[in-house]
């Protein structure tokens, strides 16, 4: 494959259709995460996907063909097995006579061609589609919704009343060679399979499974909401727990105390899913919530984020000094880390020595030293921060700034030639500042010491597929802070998902980043050291240039990226 894509690359170059900078970023990415080149170039923006499937069609003297404006008829789908169609990334398209025509972005891949031919029994016809679009078809026509009710077919569950329940269900005796038993039964791993298939088909960031007195409850968090998907009957329970604890090392017997563990599936083609699982003893039993790691789907090119132009310049001009600190600031789940990520993806040169202290760490790159934190042991951020500091660093990123020791050790860091990159959970960008001073920093240190900081929030994106105008009176626009020059620019249009299909009715399919960037320049730090208090802090910094968040998330909402509800759900006015 390397060897293809090699080749693929270096004919787009002499082409003129991308350039050697682009095809260096895209192969990084490729060697990072896996897949083919073709899908990072089109990820990354390089190249459009119409005028890639044109030039593989050239390249290949065979047709090309547009998947989505194509109808395939199940008689065709049941002729390839799905195992055949993921491992092989192709889709069957067409049957005329004893030839089967099949779509594939890689047309010389003989090995996938006679594997068809073996299973179908028929010749086979090639036409070339992008990466992109064989993956959406095969997500359309093979990996259907699950129906949760077939798989509870094979259980006999029996009538739910007839168990008695009382309350500290957790301190009940449960035979651990039972639990064994139940967890390893069929139904429960096939039914525990889908459930976490189910999550990755549908783009899940989490999944929660919730026992409560008379039934349980699992839900996933999709583009930051929480939806539910199933009722599995309360006497499954132990059986499903316990099946997730074996599947993450964990100890099945212990049912009083939280643990956390990992679970790794692969799922062909190289590619692999982490899940990261928690285990909490609740009043009915335990909840287990499992956070999805998809190192595939990770986006680390900064200018595809969410930033504004000069947002973005002012950003990176922060962390691209050679010390000082930046700060990311936002709630948990607002994309923190992978903006973090972003900027040490960058960084990551052969000359440079990067060390983090994360916990947990989510994804491994290489290049970087990332240290787990292990606070039963004494290694904490604070801790890690002192051994960094003797270990010859250029660059150092911490998790999050919790206390006083750690914002102090961070600072004399930033003050004594090296690049600090960390999160706060404030707000907004100008209260970071009062939480540093609040934590005992002082003034003098703060404002010698950041170069930076960004607040950031993730704004659900209006589904390309049913997105569409809506009408919105004037003045509520007005009232949410849209300027009258940009409502008779003419160019401000409002819309939103109406739901289908492509976006489970909901309107929205994945997200957006929305930025604030308060740059430390002379003027700020001087309000620092004057003792100003926030909301004097903020205005000075808008009068600097900086765009605050409500107003980079109405730049989106101009755009039509995402809608008016997710404007007012996720950012305060200014």
């Amino acid at each position: 494959m390397a060897k293809e894509s090699g080749r693929l690359g270096e004919l787009l170059v002499r082409e003129k259709l991308i350039t050697p900078l682009q095809l260096q970023k895209a192969v990084n990415d490729q060697r990072s995460t896996g897949g083919r080149l073709g899908h990072h170039l089109t990820k990354l923006g390089y190249i459009e996907e119409n005028e890639l499937t044109s030039f593989l069609s050239q390249q290949y003297g065979v047709p090309s063909i547009n998947l989505s404006d194509f109808e395939i008829d199940q008689e065709v789908l049941k002729l390839v097995p799905r195992e055949v169609v993921q491992r092989h990334q192709v889709i069957p398209v067409n049957r005329a006579g004893n030839v089967l025509i099949v779509a594939m972005s890689d047309p010389s891949n003989i090995y996938a061609i006679d594997d068809i031919k073996f299973v179908t029994n028929l010749n086979i016809e090639v036409v070339v589609a992008t990466d992109t679009a064989i993956a959406d078809a095969i997500e359309r026509y093979y990996n259907q919704q699950v129906n949760f009710n077939d798989v509870m077919l094979d259980f006999d569950v029996g009538d739910e009343e007839d168990e008695e329940i009382e309350f500290g269900d957790m301190e009940e005796d449960i035979n651990v060679l039972d639990l064994e038993k139940s967890a390893g039964d069929a139904p429960v791993v096939k039914l525990v399979n889908l459930i976490l298939l189910d999550a990755i088909r549908k783009g899940a960031s989490d999944i929660h499974v919730e026992p409560f007195e008379r039934q349980m409850r699992i839900r996933y968090r999709i583009d930051g909401i929480l939806y539910e998907v199933m009722k599995p009957p309360i006497k499954l329970k132990h059986a499903i727990v316990s099946r997730l604890k074996i599947m993450s090392n964990l100890d099945i017997a212990e049912r009083r105390l939280p643990q956390d563990g990992r679970i790794k599936l692969k799922m062909g083609r190289g590619k692999e899913m982490d899940f990261r699982v928690s285990v909490l003893p609740v009043m009915w039993g335990e909840k287990v919530v499992m956070r999805l790691l998809d190192k595939s789907n990770l986006q680390l090119d900064m200018t595809v984020l969410g930033f504004e132009k000069q947002a973005l310049a002012d950003f990176q001009a922060a962390y691209q000094k050679p010390f000082g600190m930046v700060l990311v600031t936002g709630p948990t789940g607002s994309g923190k880390t992978t903006t973090l990520y972003s900027a040490l993806g960058e960084l990551n040169q052969p000359g440079t020595n990067i060390s983090t202290a994360e916990d947990p760490v989510e994804f491994n790159f290489f290049g970087i030293n990332q240290v787990q934190q292990h606070e039963d042991i004494g290694l904490n951020f604070a801790a890690s921060l002192r051994s960094f500091l003797r270990q010859d660093p250029d660059i150092i990123m911490v998790g999050e700034i919790r206390d006083f020791e750690t914002a102090e050790i961070a600072i004399k860091a930033a003050l004594t030639g090296h690049l600090v990159l960390s999160t706060l959970h404030t707000n907004d960008a100008p209260s970071s500042v009062s939480r540093m001073l609040n934590m005992g920093v002082e003034p003098f240190l703060v404002a010698s010491a950041v170069n930076a900081i960004a607040a950031q929030r993730l704004l659900r994106k209006n589904c390309k597929d049913c997105a569409a105008p809506i009408d919105v009176p004037r003045q509520a626009l007005l009232d949410l802070q849209v300027t009258p020059e940009d409502l008779d620019s003419g160019e401000f249009q409002v819309m939103r998902g109406t739901g289908c299909g492509t976006c489970n009715g909901t309107g929205y399919k994945g997200r957006v980043a929305t930025y604030e960037i308060m740059v430390f320049n002379e003027e700020v730090k001087e309000f620092i050291l004057n003792g100003a208090s926030t909301l004097e802090l903020k205005r000075e910094a808008i009068r600097n240039g900086m765009r605050t968040l409500r107003m980079s998330a109405l730049k989106h909402l101009g755009e039509g990226k995402t809608s008016i509800e997710e404007v007012v759900r996720s950012t305060a006015a200014d």
